[in-house]
């Protein structure tokens, strides 16, 4: 993906390799439904959610995979759920592959909305 300075995320899906941009919407569909008042934005030149004037979620689409940034901190049953994704400090990578596993996302979405909302004190 050589463009940059995109200004939706509908134009980074549209730019994202063909293989990852239906999980791209998958992610951009449970996100929305999840955080209805949250604004889509462009931020790091990739897709991300932002609420209260924060960022809650970024993802991207890759070849071979998509990925989500960053990864929250949760119960130790999340950790053992979301350890075969974690690849490298902050990043989770879903295989094209594989079916998306969308209740692990949720899960991932609701563990930064939660801090989302203590940082913008329960709004």
């Amino acid at each position: 993906m050589a463009k940059t300075n995109f200004q939706s995320i509908d134009e980074y899906i549209a730019a994202c390799p063909p293989d990852s941009q239906a999980y791209l919407q998958e992610i951009r569909k449970l996100i929305r439904r999840l955080v209805p008042d949250a604004k889509e934005r462009i931020s790091y030149q990739i897709a991300a959610f932002e609420r209260n004037g924060k960022n809650i979620i970024h993802f991207a689409g890759w070849k071979k995979h998509v990925s989500l940034y960053p990864v929250p901190a949760g119960s130790e049953a999340f950790e053992r759920q979301i350890a075969k994704y974690v690849d490298g400090k902050g990043t989770v990578k879903f295989p094209l592959d594989e079916p998306l596993p969308l209740k692990l996302i949720e899960r991932v979405v609701k563990l930064h909305l939660e801090a989302n909302k203590k940082l913008t004190k329960g709004d």
